[in-house]
């Protein structure tokens, strides 16, 4: 069971009482896990309807709630309404990853710490100028941001707060994320969504399994498990997509085309991949015999 902390708004407050009730019986990391997995599940189906990453993820959720009886059930809600609650109150925080290191949850995920948000906006201010961003913007109508290493968000959480202070339009940043462990990746799905930024968060290993390709026309790997936040669902991201397979079909760059797989899926799935361009095979010279059947080799 989770252990009392004192917090900094009330927001957290309610969210720890709520979240110690279901783990009167359970293990609190495992609890965790379960609430991830249905707000991240809640936010991508209320979009992505049909198909079967839906269905999978429909069966998941049904399997996750079914573990809680019908009072546990109706605690869930109450913890993403606290999450929206705690992401308006004050949009600059980690608030999962603040919740999560408060509640001593990353002894089960081996000693895990995420960087604390002051740090990460620290960071995006000396890696982003209000001149650069403004001319990224200018240039192409959009600038990517990108996190390999995503846990639950807070550099990406840092960037956007930092876009929105030099007032540049949300309309205007791709949020790119992709983390091995998936509880942590699903943290940054949920806040980004709920935050209002375009993009998408993979689950893989950054290292072995990198994305490939275009931010806008990215190449999945097969063991990627993609989450596409509900902002790229909108016409200018989709637009946007659309332009860059052009772009990629009558004389950009080439990229191979993805087969298809699970990770294929949401706003880029109607889309179709550039195809792949195959160099034509030079006609084999003609083979040299001897006069005694030899062949000769040179």
């Amino acid at each position: 069971m989770a252990h009392p902390v004192r917090f900094r708004n009330q927001s957290q407050n309610e969210f720890q009482k709520v979240f110690n009730q279901l783990c009167y019986t359970r293990m609190s990391w495992e609890v965790w896990e379960d609430f991830t997995v249905l707000t991240a599940t809640a936010i991508s189906n209320a979009l992505d309807q049909t198909g079967p990453v839906h269905d999978k993820r429909e069966q998941e959720y049904i399997r996750t709630i079914k573990k809680y009886g019908k009072k546990e059930q109706i605690l869930f809600p109450q913890l993403f309404a606290l999450t929206v609650q705690g992401l308006e109150d004050n949009p600059k925080q980690d608030f999962l990853g603040e919740m999560f290191m408060a509640l001593n949850l990353g002894n089960h995920w081996r000693g895990q710490v995420f960087t604390p948000y002051h740090v990460c906006e620290m960071m995006a201010k000396m890696i982003m100028s209000e001149d650069e961003a403004a001319v990224k913007i200018e240039d192409r109508g959009w600038v990517g941001i990108h996190d390999p290493a995503c846990g639950a968000g807070a550099t990406l959480i840092a960037a956007r707060n930092v876009l929105v202070e030099y007032g540049a339009p949300m309309s205007g940043a791709l949020f790119v994320a992709q983390d091995i462990d998936r509880t942590a990746a699903l943290m940054c799905y949920i806040q980004l969504s709920l935050l209002g930024c375009a993009g998408y968060v993979v689950v893989g290993n950054s290292l072995t399994e990198p994305q490939a390709g275009h931010p806008l026309a990215p190449v999945f790997h097969k063991n990627h498990e993609v989450w596409f936040m509900p902002m790229l669902y909108t016409d200018v991201w989709h637009y946007r997509m659309i332009w860059q397979r052009v772009q990629e079909m009558i004389g950009a760059a080439p990229v191979e085309a993805a087969a298809p797989q699970e990770g294929r899926q949401g706003p880029s799935e109607a889309i179709p991949a550039s195809p792949r361009v195959e160099p034509r095979p030079e006609a084999p010279e003609p083979l040299q015999v001897e006069e005694t059947g030899q062949f000769k080799l040179f």
